[in-house]
């Protein structure tokens, strides 16, 4: 049905409707925005939420078991639902709020095209009209004085007292206002003449074409609000798909829950690889109590007591009432006495590590947490063995930017053109300090691990027979790992041959080095070599060398970093591998040539 047949006088009415189609569609508008910024707000709260929720600690501190593993799931699959809400909303912000906000401009300039069409067609008719109700006003105006010059010359032509010049003045009116009328009926029929056509024109071409744009106009308005209505929801459609995946996600992060496997982690994170503590023995303390040989009292007193040989005396301090149910595995070790007590603490302290004595003073005072010596042992072992892989790998990057760096001065130096070969000398000192304090660190903490392990190194091998006949006094340690005093009081346990102690390493005892050094027979010279860099020596076992000194060698590097020479004086002591040119004896067995 068209608006221009049906619709021709509703003109101001169709100005109203298409006015109030457009306001609609701006509403709609709104209500889309209001409907994003839902959604983004939404998707807003929901990232601050997983952010509040999520691990802050490192990834060494994150707990391994499997119901905090599948709460991180949860949180990262309400992450990615978090995303596809912002894809919501993105959608209808582009493909549906700011379509209807562009197609609402357009809108508004075709409505506004038409109907200054209209009106300009409306304008023209009533002009057209106006010139001919004018023509026709002038018409009737012209009538009615030829009608009035037509009666004054009656009269004047019956009246036989007016003048000839009268009568012939008014007949010359007459005639004129009879020719005037003329003219204005003539115009004024050509003036109508002129408007009926105009209307016809108004009325079946011009308003009908200005009615079927505008009818176009809103129809295509009706259209476009449905397609936005589908598209309002297509934008949700789309992403609900992505949307049961990380509902699945969660399902899935659900059924990974294993209390057996967090049973498992708990037993290994806090399993401190202590073995429990053995049974109390029996303390006689009414051993020097007289009795009748025939009192048939059970007695566990040694029978040279019983005879009459003094036993040992009770210790007021620490009656068995007091230390009876004290575990010392949680607490301070009991301080009995006798034999058979300070048996069974020497096989317990069998599993405990052996801390070195430069490492003593540090625990009179605060706890150091370089060694991890506060944690039991099976937990210090897991620490050191992740801090020296950490070290391995860091070592093996300095070691290839090394070689990188040789290659580059090899093509420099056959090259000049292409750069100065002294230009990388300062990356290559400064990428081989880096190497020698990693190694130093790794040696520290290989050293550390060792004693938690209880290996022996070859230094421990020559003191092991001496170890073997060395007792541990009673109350030197404790399986907390604390020691005493007294340093006349140690437990030893075979540990690795120390190499030179490295900056930032706490002072070694320096007894120690006595037991290295203090051999019978001096070591034999099995190389030399030629200092390539200044080494200052400052720690205890290390030897100053200068630049292009030669030292002898008596001691190859054993894989620490560290070779054992000797200079012209006879000082003998450790310099740093890569600082020296090596040259071995050839008629020395198993001698090698370093460069």
């Amino acid at each position: 049905m068209s608006w221009g047949t049906e619709l021709w006088d509703q003109f101001e009415n169709l100005d109203k409707h298409t006015q109030w189609g457009i306001d609609f569609l701006e509403r709609y508008a709104k209500f889309v925005k209001e409907r994003l910024d839902i959604e983004q707000n939404y998707a807003k709260q929901l990232r601050n939420l997983v952010k509040k929720y999520c691990p802050k600690r490192a990834k060494d501190e994150e707990p391994r078991f499997t119901s905090c593993l599948s709460f991180n799931s949860v949180l990262n699959e309400l992450n990615d639902y978090a995303g596809q809400r912002e894809v919501v909303a993105e959608e209808m912000a582009h493909k549906v709020y700011g379509e209807l906000m562009r197609y609402s401009q357009d809108l508004k300039a075709e409505r506004k095209h038409h109907l200054q069409e209209g009106r300009k067609a409306q304008q023209h008719l009533d002009h057209c009209w106006k010139q001919m109700d004018n023509s026709k006003r002038k018409f009737e105006r012209e009538c009615r004085e030829a009608e009035k010059s037509q009666i004054t010359y009656d009269r004047l032509d019956n009246d036989i007292n007016a003048t000839k010049s009268e009568v012939e003045k008014a007949k010359a009116q007459f005639y004129l206002r009879n020719h005037m009328a003329d003219e204005s009926k003539n115009e004024y029929a050509a003036q109508l003449q002129n408007f009926n056509a105009e209307q016809w024109k108004h009325f079946n071409n011009a308003i009908p074409h200005i009615f079927k744009n505008l009818q176009d106009m809103d129809e295509r308005r009706t259209v476009k609000l449905g397609e936005t209505y589908r598209s309002f929801a297509e934008a949700e459609r789309r992403v609900i798909p992505i949307i049961s995946k990380c509902l699945e996600g969660m399902v899935s992060a659900a059924k990974a829950v294993d209390m057996r496997k967090d049973s498992i982690i708990v037993v290994e994170s806090f399993k401190s690889g202590f073995e429990p503590p053995g049974d109390f023995p029996f303390e006689d303390f009414s051993q020097n109590l007289s009795r009748a040989g025939s009192d048939g009292t059970i007695s566990n007193t040694p029978k040279g007591d019983r005879e009459g040989a003094p036993g040992p005396r009770p210790d007021p301090k620490h009656p068995m009432s007091r230390t009876k149910n004290k575990l010392w595995l949680f607490g301070k070790k009991p301080k009995v006495r006798g034999e058979k007590v300070s048996h069974y603490l020497s096989e317990i302290k069998t599993t405990v590590p052996r801390i070195p004595q430069s490492l003593r003073g540090l625990r009179r005072g605060a706890p150091s947490l370089e060694d991890f010596s506060h944690l039991p042992p099976e937990q210090r072992r897991k620490r050191l063995q992740l801090r020296i892989d950490e070290l391995s790998k860091e070592l093996q990057k300095e070691m290839d930017q090394r070689d990188a760096l040789n290659k580059m001065k090899d093509v420099y130096e056959k090259n000049p053109q292409m750069g100065d070969p002294s230009s990388l000398q300062p990356k290559i000192s400064e990428t081989i300090c880096n190497m020698e304090k990693l190694r130093s660190e790794i040696h520290k903490n290989e050293t550390w691990l060792s004693e938690v392990e209880g290996k022996q190194s070859s230094r421990g091998d020559r003191r092991h027979s001496a170890d073997n006949h060395h007792h541990t006094p009673q109350g030197r340690e404790s399986p907390e790992g604390s020691y005493t005093d007294d340093t006349s009081q140690e437990h030893h346990t075979p540990h690795k041959r120390p190499s030179p102690p490295q900056p930032g390493q706490p002072n070694p005892d320096p007894h120690e080095f006595d037991d290295e050094f203090d051999d019978d027979d001096p070591l034999p010279v099995i190389g030399h070599c030629k200092a390539l860099y200044s080494f200052d020596g400052q720690n205890e076992g290390t030897l100053v060398m200068a630049e292009d000194e030669v030292l002898y060698i008596i001691e190859e590097d054993k894989g620490d970093g560290w070779t054992r020479a000797r200079k012209q004086s006879g000082e003998e002591g450790y310099v740093p591998t890569s600082y020296v040119e090596i040259t071995m004896e050839k008629n020395c067995k198993g001698a090698v040539t370093y460069i």
